[in-house]
């Protein structure tokens, strides 16, 4: 029988609030964040709107180059592009910014753990991966190494977010280190299985791709596991 629906919902929006939340935690930090967020902040700082608005044009933008590598988002896609950014910026406007160091330093390494729950989360849910997932699975599917694509994307976004101003630090690194680890956790723990055929007993296809990375690669981050 199905889990139903109602889970899937619920789980997902329940994960991609959450992401948003700690994604406003570690921004508030002010000790560096994920390579997405500092180019989100970059862009923030150099233009003007609220870094989750950024994230939304962002996430937007790459949604868009979902077309010409023919990927289909999937409900859980649309909704990660809206969702997560608005409660960043919820977050941002309502959270008072730590002072001190011990206080910031509590907020990022929060941020960095509530992100890993949230990420098990929203993937667990089976809706349809983040914009930047589909991205790189899209160049993949042509032949290029997921590594190498992913390392590609993830420095070029990290570069362009510093050069306009976005914060790299301690906190950056903390996240790149952490995340990986916590996903590989998170994402088999909060995984909704899916349904199995009548007649053969097996699970049909369908989100195990984030799942299967995870329990493949051994603790190596799965796609999309950074920020959506």
């Amino acid at each position: 029988m199905p889990p139903p629906r109602l889970r899937r919902l619920t789980q997902l929006y329940a994960g991609l609030t959450l992401y948003g939340f700690s994604d406003a935690l570690m921004l508030l930090a002010g000790l560096g964040v994920d390579p997405w967020d500092v180019l989100h902040q970059g862009l923030s700082r150099r233009f003007g709107l609220g870094v989750g608005t950024w994230a939304i044009i962002v996430g937007a933008v790459v949604l868009a180059l979902w077309i010409p590598l023919r990927q289909r988002p999937g409900f859980g896609t649309i909704s990660n592009v809206v969702v997560v950014g608005a409660v960043i910026d919820l977050g941002m406007a309502t959270i008072p910014a730590p002072h001190g160091l011990p206080l910031r330093t509590t907020f990022l390494l929060s941020g960095v753990f509530l992100n890993g729950v949230a990420t098990g989360a929203y993937i667990g849910a089976g809706l349809g991966p983040g914009p930047r997932d589909g991205l790189m699975m899209g160049f993949a599917a042509r032949g290029h190494s997921i590594r190498v694509v992913r390392t590609s994307l993830e420095l070029s976004v990290l570069a362009g977010g510093w050069a306009l101003g976005g914060t790299v630090g301690i906190g950056t690194v903390v996240y790149a280190l952490a995340i990986g680890p916590l996903a590989h956790i998170f994402i088999p723990l909060l995984h909704i299985d899916e349904p199995r055929d009548r007649t053969t007993g097996r699970a049909r296809l369908g989100v195990s791709f984030a799942l299967g990375s995870a329990r493949a690669t051994g603790g190596e981050e799965p796609p999309d596991a950074h920020s959506v």
